[in-house]
């Protein structure tokens, strides 16, 4: 992978979580690996006021305890890390930054290449690149200049729209890096390279061999901490609207002329704009809310969503949400999709299942198992293949066997991590894996119906912590003799394991 050009990376939010968790030692890992540009510069920007010294210092100290790292390494790495306190609602505490920039640019010969990352609240992402801009700081004569905007972009259809508005009064498109972790897994982007790159899967992957295709996003963990914000959001904003139906798209699309972000990404809009809209009409019966209620698990009381800080003891926002959809297209007409996210499952999961059509033959098919191919993004990553051989003995009865692939085993020296792919891509100015604004507005577009229900008194189903969600969620799939795949943590281990 090639090295990017010498730059500066300014981090808004910098003394923030996100900042110290991700942002931090994926550009250490990338600095420890060599594959960042020779010189560089970080630039950490928030209301917080601190030296340098003193912010190199936190840094220092939490790369330690969090990180696996090389002393002398970290000290290299820290040398090119600075910090600028500002209020960022004022548009002349920019002037700081611009001054601070040309301070760093010659020390560290960044050619005036800057990258802007936007780890702040969501009411920031249109106050900052405006106050850039008002600065020439998003002036790209001398060197490019790159935005990155953190999820969520937006609130619903109407506010997605009036947010890139405004950031495109600023920036324009090229400059604009939409960032979804999600697509920076290895997993995620083994999709396309499964599918496109053997004869063995592309012609079954259509109606005519599929039955149907279930994506599942499953998280042990409840909100923790972030009660205040996921009542306000719950999990068809949290999780569906941006991460499944980005993987949705990747599974469903068809193969780019080329392999570059406009072919790339033109194919993702195209799935997205074919999914067949929700209506007031169909959406009782293909979609069901949860909420997780409080529940023993493991011999511990995990308390119920209404009883979490910062949540209302009446919330009626949802932790799981399961829906069936299709795909209005020559090559999905009829099969049905079914997506399913939770809090508070019995194991922290993602991934997609591939059921396929039973054989014809009735001498065969009655006692068949089903076939099926199992592609995990995390954890334990890799590859299942299910399908039926003789069992042993009288007769012709089949048995399920599978076939299976664990990524890490073609893993050669360091695997990138989702924040360092991406942080990479930006920084060579490939925006293949970051989201264009068609695609988010297409998404809020198929998902704003299920808002507007959200906004009246919608049937809320609860389930037990440790559980797989509602009973109306399995009925959701029993109703077409269909049923949900319930994996565990391992990915073959199926049969017998721990949840």
């Amino acid at each position: 992978m090639q090295k990017p050009e010498n730059n500066s990376i300014v981090i808004f939010g910098a003394s923030g979580d996100l900042t110290h968790r991700k942002l931090i030692p994926a550009l250490y890992q990338l600095f420890e690996n060599e594959q960042l540009s020779d010189d560089f510069a970080i630039l950490g920007v928030s209301r917080t006021e601190y030296s340098d010294t003193a912010f190199r210092d936190k840094l220092r100290q939490s790369l330690i305890e969090n990180e696996k790292v090389n002393e002398g390494i970290l000290e290299a790495f820290l040398q090119h890390i600075y910090y600028q306190a500002i209020d960022t609602q004022n548009v002349n505490d920019y002037a700081k930054i611009k001054n601070r920039l040309v301070e760093i640019n010659f020390r560290h010969n960044c050619q005036h290449n800057v990258l802007y990352y936007l780890s702040t609240p969501p009411s920031l992402y249109g106050v900052i690149p405006e106050c850039l801009a008002a600065h020439q700081l998003n002036d790209e004569s001398e060197g490019w200049k790159r935005l990155i905007v953190e999820k969520p972009f937006g609130y619903d259809l109407q506010s997605s729209i009036e947010l890139d508005d405004k950031i495109h009064q600023s920036f324009a498109e090229h400059q604009i890096y939409r960032i979804d972790h999600y697509l920076g897994k290895e997993t995620v982007q083994n999709l396309l390279v499964l599918r496109f790159s053997n004869g063995l899967f592309e012609p079954l992957w259509n109606r005519n061999y599929i039955d149907y295709v279930e994506i599942t996003g499953a998280e042990a963990l409840g909100v923790e901490e972030r009660g205040g914000y996921y009542d306000g959001s719950g999990a068809m904003r949290d999780m569906f609207q941006n991460h499944l139906l980005q993987v949705l798209a990747l599974v469903a699309m068809e193969s780019p002329a080329v392999i570059n972000a406009k072919s790339m990404r033109d194919e993702v809009v195209k799935v997205l704009q074919s999914l067949h809209p929700l209506t007031p009409e169909n959406l009782e019966e293909n979609l069901v809310l949860g909420q997780y209620t409080r529940s023993k698990v493991r011999g511990v009381e995990l308390p119920g969503y209404r009883e979490e800080k910062g949540v209302d003891p009446q919330s009626r926002t949802e932790t799981y949400v399961a829906l069936r959809l299709t795909i209005d297209n020559w090559r999905w007409s009829g099969v049905p999709f079914y997506v399913r996210s939770g809090k508070r499952m019995p194991t922290r999961v993602t991934e997609i299942v591939i059921h396929f059509k039973k054989t014809p033959h009735p001498v065969f098919n009655m006692n068949a198992p089903e076939n099926k191919l199992i592609i995990r993004i995390q954890p334990d990553e890799g590859i299942v293949m299910s399908f039926g051989l003789k069992q042993p003995g009288s007769g012709f009865k089949a048995k399920e066997v599978a076939m299976d692939f664990h990524y890490d085993s073609i893993a050669e020296g360091h695997l990138f991590s989702a924040y360092e792919r991406l942080l990479l891509d930006a920084l060579n100015g490939d925006a293949t894996l970051f989201t264009r604004s068609d695609a988010v507005q297409a998404a809020w577009k198929f998902v704003q119906p299920i808002l507007d229900y959200k906004a009246g008194t919608p049937k809320i189903h609860g389930y037990a912590c440790g559980t797989w969600g509602p009973e109306a969620a399995n009925k959701l799939m029993s109703n077409s003799q269909r049923e949900w795949r319930f994996p565990c943590k391992n990915l073959t281990d199926t049969n017998y394991c721990e949840l």
